[in-house]
């Protein structure tokens, strides 16, 4: 019987060291492919390239580099490049966190969701740490967690999205399965000029806070725990479907004479 074989991809780029770390941790549990995009590809969200040619360059042995997003190279991978339909797809390990409204934004989240999107168990893994000193221990959780999801699978339509506080292993607290909390975005709009005198625009700010509740990714890391946020492919409000059917919405006709 044939090893699992696991796609890992990330957006921080094929040569971040996060990749490395997540491509290590798994190689005793699989065998891992990496197709990741050539530079840093961070908040892209669910991009994908329609408007130009992809170009995949080798790297070494079962690493590629993709001129892309992270939703490309997983597509590439599972579409077209790879030699069979992977077990899982692992995005990460990212360079901080991803978690409440961050999910919208997130390429590491993206290339998991397009993996689910193919039919495939697909996790996404951030540590917390801006410059991260702890990835060899992110790495075995995240091996932990793969493990668990080839061995009892995972819900149908799920990506599990994980945050990692930057602590040594034997400093970690549980893992914990969590909802989705609320970001506070405190963005700023700076408008600069160029030597031509032409406006410019950075999207800048400061660090966004989060709304304090019980039993959500911010909750878990704040308590040094390691937080597994299950993100269904289905975005339906159905509180608000049943709501917005108590009142129809009539269109206007033209009436004839």
């Amino acid at each position: 019987m044939p090893q699992p074989l696991i796609l890992v991809t990330n957006d921080d780029g094929v040569a971040a060291p996060g990749i490395a770390a997540l491509a290590s941790a798994l190689e005793p549990i699989g065998e891992v492919w990496v197709y990741a995009p050539d530079r840093n590809q961070s908040a892209v969200g669910h991009g994908v390239s329609l408007h130009r040619p992809l170009r995949v360059v080798p790297i070494r042995e079962r690493w590629f580099s993709v001129d892309g997003t992270p939703t490309d190279c997983v597509m590439l991978a599972v579409r077209s490049l790879l030699g069979r339909r992977p077990d899982v797809v692992v995005s990460g390990i990212n360079n901080g966190p991803n978690m409440g409204d961050d999910v919208t934004y997130s390429g590491t989240v993206a290339g998991a969701f397009e993996g689910m999107l193919l039919g495939i168990p697909a996790v996404a893994v951030s540590n917390l740490g801006r410059v991260s000193r702890h990835l060899e221990a992110s790495g075995n959780v995240a091996r932990a967690i793969v493990e668990s999801v080839l061995e009892h699978g995972m819900p149908a339509e799920t990506v599990l999205n994980v945050n990692i506080p930057d602590l040594p292993l034997d400093e970690l607290g549980a893992v914990e399965i969590t909802r989705m909390g609320r970001r506070t975005y405190e963005d700023v709009i700076v408008e600069r000029k160029d030597p031509r005198g032409i406006s410019y625009y950075w999207i800048g700010g400061n660090d966004p806070s989060h709304v304090i509740e019980t039993g959500t990714d911010f909750d878990a890391i704040e308590r040094g725990c390691v937080s597994v946020t299950p993100l269904h492919r289905d975005l339906t409000n159905h509180e608000g479907h049943r709501a917005l059917q108590q009142h129809p919405i009539n269109l206007p006709r033209n009436s004839k004479e």
